[in-house]
């Protein structure tokens, strides 16, 4: 079976028209299946605020309560999912933009409030994330993606989730990417296809890659030319001590190393646009 791609643009990316009609072209241009998650934080940020609700970010995840999580839903399944499938068709690559609650494509599970310090003996402090999802591994419609891979049509996949009972919630793109990315890896087959016979028991080759503004995660956030080419568990660990990463780019490594321990072959973060080279930061175990 061919391998397969998902890759995943941030909202700076949608948010740039230049930047997105060079991705869209490049990605376009990418030959076998293809799965494009994208998310769209930035203007989603922007839209609340014109409609006078203040942006709540915690460790890189959006607080979302029932205003927010309207606004998020028009932004990422509405007028983001909708203008990057229009620009993919316009490059002669036929997609379908697809939320969570889409033919049942991925069921998610509302937070549940944490408590944590923000400090060593500093005050616990509850949050409460309101309408967030995280993603229930068992329940992504694996199978559907296949069928419209198999049918030569791209899944354009938004950050909106949906908990089997009437709500939707808002999850983290990176999150549904890396679950994305697993659940293709570990899905398996034993139906004909293409007038052969597949294997039973037979998974696709699987590789992630996270495309943003910049080259790949820095050493430095304030110097573009200090990408790191690999990181491994014990190197991120200490990058996040030293306080190298943070915020953002928390959930993406930590997304990218659980689609590695799950069956995804490979994951790259670099920017968007590179998408087709072999420049960025490798993630390995």
């Amino acid at each position: 079976m061919d391998g397969i791609r998902i890759i995943k643009i941030g909202g700076n990316v949608v948010e740039n028209p230049p930047l997105l009609e060079q991705f869209i072209r490049d990605f376009s241009g990418l030959e076998g299946k293809k799965v494009l998650v994208h998310g769209g934080g930035v203007m989603a940020s922007r839209i609340q605020k014109l409609l006078g609700q203040q942006p709540v970010m915690i460790d890189g995840r959006r607080v979302t309560d029932s205003d927010t999580l309207k606004t998020v839903t028009m932004v990422y399944a509405g007028w983001c999912s909708k203008s990057i499938v229009a620009l993919l068709q316009k490059s002669g690559c036929n997609a379908i933009g697809l939320s969570g609650a889409d033919a049942d494509l991925i069921r998610a599970v509302r937070r549940a409030p944490v408590t944590k310090t923000d400090r060593p003996g500093g005050e616990p402090v509850t949050i409460d994330y309101g309408y967030v999802g995280d993603v229930d591994p068992h329940r992504i419609n694996a199978g559907f993606l296949h069928g419209l891979l198999d049918a030569g049509i791209t899944p354009v996949i938004c950050a909106i989730t949906h908990d089997g009972n009437g709500s939707l919630l808002n999850t983290n793109a990176d999150t549904i990417a890396s679950s994305v990315a697993v659940s293709l890896a570990s899905y398996r087959t034993d139906r004909a296809g293409d007038g052969q016979s597949m294997q039973a028991g037979h998974a696709p080759e699987v590789s992630l890659i996270y495309c943003f503004e910049k080259d790949g995660v820095l050493y430095d956030k304030d110097d573009d030319s200090s990408v790191i080419p690999e990181i491994n568990p014990e190197y991120y660990c200490r990058l996040k001590k030293e306080g190298r990463v943070a915020a953002g780019m928390i959930p993406k490594l930590d997304n990218a190393f659980k689609a590695l321990e799950n069956g995804v072959k490979q994951v790259v973060i670099r920017n968007a646009s590179n998408i087709g080279d072999n420049t960025g930061t490798i993630l390995s175990l």
